[in-house]
């Protein structure tokens, strides 16, 4: 409580005062940055960061947490899809900070900076200016502006050349979305929604710097990276505590019996199945095709949606838009009509057109596709030759 009290001071005297004082920082004060593991939820997969100011002498034991936002904000759900839902800075005590990410049951470390004082106080005073109400609030991306890269800028950008960072355990080559696909499985249904939310822009190879949007990357970056000083270059962590051990991992995955891979190679048999009887019986366009249609339609309004309706970076040049074409959900209406308009058969050329454009860039390595929706894609464009079929066939009679 006493903690908390300090902490309490502190945001109290940001509003009192235009000419801020911030406290002194003793010799022995500590600037320790705190990496969070992973927790039970989709959204904790990829860990937390935050940092630590703790003096004995001056009794400050404050953890700054760029990873707060507001569920009482007007229209949240809204804000959060459209990529305008504000995070912040916020300070709370040591102890309950830690209290709660114990009660999930994930690991924390913790590293001691190599600081001297004067770097300690000036990465402390930044803190402190960003947590005034004018300064605390920022848009939150999940690649460039997150609660790992803020904490990371915060003391980095104090440090200057100073600071020699070494991405040398990092693993080469890898895209923002094979990023993610270590922490989250491939045949899994947070991974398949992500894979399709998220475009092209993710999957050019990431700089070293850009891995540190992940807190693990930013935790083994500090632990290798020196930091020069007038007596020659020193290891930029002095040690590495691991505060609490969890008894029990998490895991994002799912049974293979009901994972994406196999529900949709189930799903694939039997349009595929569907698709065969209705050729061999010479049956019309139906209720299947219908279904198809409207649903990749309605998917690829949503996929529009998150690259030109929102301030999400991540979901640009989204080319899952080859197989679920927002116009589909117009041709869905008018597919089983008995007499259609002529232009639906060139419209169906141009679905194939779409699948098969598609498959050429999964090959080429335009964008990666989840690998889960192959067996569906498969069979949505066997189906469409089957619709594609059945037009010719009435058209000509």
């Amino acid at each position: 409580m006493k903690q908390l009290f300090v902490v309490l001071c502190f945001l109290c005297s940001l509003c009192a005062s235009s000419q801020l004082k911030y406290p002194v920082l003793s010799e022995d004060s500590e600037i320790n940055l705190i990496t969070i593991g992973p927790g039970p939820e989709l959204y904790d997969a990829f860990g937390h960061t935050a940092i630590q100011v703790f003096d004995k002498s001056n009794d400050i034991n404050v953890v700054f947490n760029y990873g707060v936002f507001d569920f009482d904000t007007p229209n949240f759900y809204l804000k959060f899809a459209r990529g305008k839902l504000l995070y912040k800075l916020a300070a709370t005590s040591y102890d309950d900070f830690i209290y709660n990410y114990k009660a999930q049951e994930r690991w924390i470390k913790l590293q001691e900076l190599n600081l001297d004082l004067e770097n300690r106080q000036a990465t402390f005073r930044f803190l402190m200016h960003n947590l005034q109400e004018e300064n605390k609030y920022y848009k939150y991306d999940f690649f460039y502006d997150n609660c790992a890269t803020r904490p990371y800028y915060a003391i980095a950008s104090g440090l200057g050349n100073s600071l020699q960072m070494d991405y040398s355990q990092q693993e080469k080559g890898l895209s923002h979305r094979d990023l993610i696909h270590q922490y989250i499985p491939w045949n899994s249904w947070g991974s398949l929604g992500i894979d399709v939310a998220l475009g092209s822009v993710i999957d050019r190879e990431a700089t070293p710097e850009e891995y540190l949007f992940l807190p693990n990357e930013l935790l083994s970056a500090f632990a290798k990276a020196k930091i020069s000083t007038s007596e020659g270059n020193k290891p930029f962590t002095l040690d590495t505590i691991t505060a609490y051990i969890p008894t029990e991992s998490h895991s994002y995955g799912s049974i293979f019996v009901l994972s994406p891979l196999f529900i949709f190679s189930i799903l694939s048999l039997l349009i595929i199945y569907k698709t065969y009887k209705d050729y061999i019986k010479k049956y019309k366009i139906g209720w299947l095709d219908v279904l198809l249609l409207s649903l990749t339609g309605f998917i690829g309004i949503l996929i529009s949606f998150l690259w030109l309706g929102t301030d999400h970076t991540a979901t640009a040049w989204n080319y899952n838009l080859l197989w679920a074409f927002p116009f589909h959900i117009l041709a869905a209406f008018i597919i089983s009509k008995s007499n259609p308009p002529r232009w639906i058969y060139p419209y169906m050329k141009l679905a194939i057109i779409l699948m098969l454009l598609l498959f050429f860039h999964w090959i080429i390595g335009v964008q990666k596709y989840p690998f889960a929706l192959l067996p569906l894609l498969i069979a949505i464009t066997m189906r469409y030759l089957f619709i594609l079929r059945s037009l010719r066939t009435l058209r000509d009679s």
